[in-house]
């Protein structure tokens, strides 16, 4: 494993027309790339996840996994406005020798996707035989398809949409309402936002899972009168996690990010925009989730060409692309059986 930082020394352009003077990519590779450049694995990320996906995507990725370094050139970066190493609101802006805060500037799927490619020139990779993201890491997997299909041989979509629905921005904008209620968000400071931001993942924690999954692992162990439930000090405790590993502003940022991908903007249509991919693709949904529904992957099927669906069973609800690798793996491996490197 090689944890690395590249700095990209010129202003790097966003989609809303703004820019950041500079940029740095945090990222993680294991295994090596072959002679022929043939072997290059690209993960994406998720919303709040870093760029070693040993950690967590651990049942996918390692020697002897779906993902084996030992066979592939595994390359995972860590998106822009994060909280794990590469630019965003903490990082210094060199036009005004404080950190952004606040004012970092909106960015896009799109953009997260262009600070990838800024990467994969310099690593030397123009062919991804594997490309893969699940959730927001599938937002930006089926960006770069899109963006550079001839780049793109196999394409692997998790749980993800082509388009975040109305349903999901809900969520989105719920969690931002919470963090906006934390005076100390607007002091801009590195722990500023953080009881907000406590808030703001209990609220996503509920679309991440359903009743199902809280109703098995939150249920109470007696009938006896309680102050103290499961569910209760579960949500409390998810939140305080997080606040010890992110940051509000991050958090803020990347959930807009999430509510402006729409892979159909500026190209006619979502369907139009589909039909651009080249690679094989492999899009795999999960029957209980409640954030990116079934029917949603459905659609991205009927137009991207040569696609093959599955839906797995799950009572994970949207945490299944973390948790159900077994299923996952069983899939994948089947799908490249007829695919040689």
């Amino acid at each position: 494993m090689s944890y690395n930082t590249y700095k990209y020394n010129k202003k790097f352009q966003l989609e809303s027309g703004s820019y950041l003077p500079e940029l740095e990519i945090a990222y993680t590779t294991y295994g090596k790339l072959n002679k022929d450049k043939s072997n290059a694995v690209w993960i994406c990320h998720a919303f709040t996840a870093n760029s070693d996906p040993t950690e967590w995507w651990h049942g996918m990725v390692g020697k002897g996994l779906t993902f084996d370094p030992e066979q592939y050139f595994i390359v995972c970066a860590n998106i822009l406005g994060s909280h794990y190493g590469t630019t965003g609101p903490l990082s210094t802006n060199p036009e005004t020798g404080k950190a952004y805060y606040r004012d970092f500037p909106f960015i896009t799927v799109r953009d997260l996707v262009n600070a990838h490619q800024v990467l994969a020139d310099y690593l030397e990779i123009n062919k991804i035989h594997i490309l893969t993201g699940g959730s927001v890491g599938g937002h930006q997997a089926i960006e770069w398809a899109i963006m550079q299909p001839e780049r793109v041989e196999n394409l692997f979509l998790i749980a993800t949409n082509a388009r975040f629905s109305p349903w999901g921005i809900a969520f989105s904008t719920s969690q931002r309402m919470a963090i906006e209620a934390d005076p100390t968000f607007y002091e801009d400071r590195p722990d500023g936002g953080q009881k907000g931001l406590e808030a703001a993942r209990s609220i996503a924690l509920i679309s991440y899972r359903n009743a199902i999954a809280y109703n098995k692992t939150q249920a109470e162990k007696s009938d006896e009168v309680s102050k103290d439930f499961r569910a209760d000090s579960y949500q409390r405790y998810q939140g305080k996690k997080l606040r010890t590993r992110f940051n509000a502003y991050s958090y803020y940022i990347l959930s807009k990010v999430l509510d402006g991908h729409n892979v159909g903007r500026n190209r006619g249509s979502i369907e139009n925009a589909l039909a651009k991919i080249t690679a094989r693709t492999l899009i795999i949904g999960i029957d209980s989730d409640i954030l990116f529904l079934p029917e949603e992957q459905e659609k991205m099927a009927k137009y991207i060409p040569k696609t093959q669906l599955h839906i797995i069973k799950s009572d994970f609800g949207h945490d299944g692309f973390l948790l159900e690798f077994d299923q996952i793996s069983e899939i994948i491996k089947d799908f490249l059986k007829v695919t040689v490197l």
